[in-house]
């Protein structure tokens, strides 16, 4: 069980992954002006490193039930919740609470602590 938790983590994690990513370039990017162009390409990157970093954290909570460490599935995990909780709470202090995306990067954090 706890290891489909864990899967089921990844999967969602890399779910919220895409959506953030096409969140940003279909509905944020197209409507800020930032200037320098350099610094907007910049700051697209940016945003956009993140969304690569989650799906590569969701592909080792997939991953992490196949490895034979016990260690290395308990340090992804910590990993996982330290990056989707910080995101988690970046998005629901900065919206106030009113977008869903702390709430999916919550339920990733839960599922992924039911892996442990």
């Amino acid at each position: 069980m706890r290891d489909l938790a864990l899967q089921a983590s990844g999967a969602l994690a890399i779910l919220v992954a895409i959506v953030h990513g096409a969140i940003a370039e279909l509905r944020i990017f197209p409507r800020v002006r930032v200037e320098p162009n350099r610094a907007r390409r910049l700051l697209r990157m940016v945003w956009q490193a993140s969304t690569v970093a989650w799906i590569a954290i969701a592909v080792l909570l997939i991953a992490a039930p196949t490895f034979a460490s016990e260690s290395a599935r308990r340090w992804i995990i910590v990993v996982a919740i330290m990056a989707y909780g910080y995101g988690a709470v970046g998005n629901a202090v900065a919206n106030q609470g009113v977008h869903v995306g702390w709430v999916l990067m919550g339920a990733v954090i839960a599922l992924a602590l039911l892996g442990l």
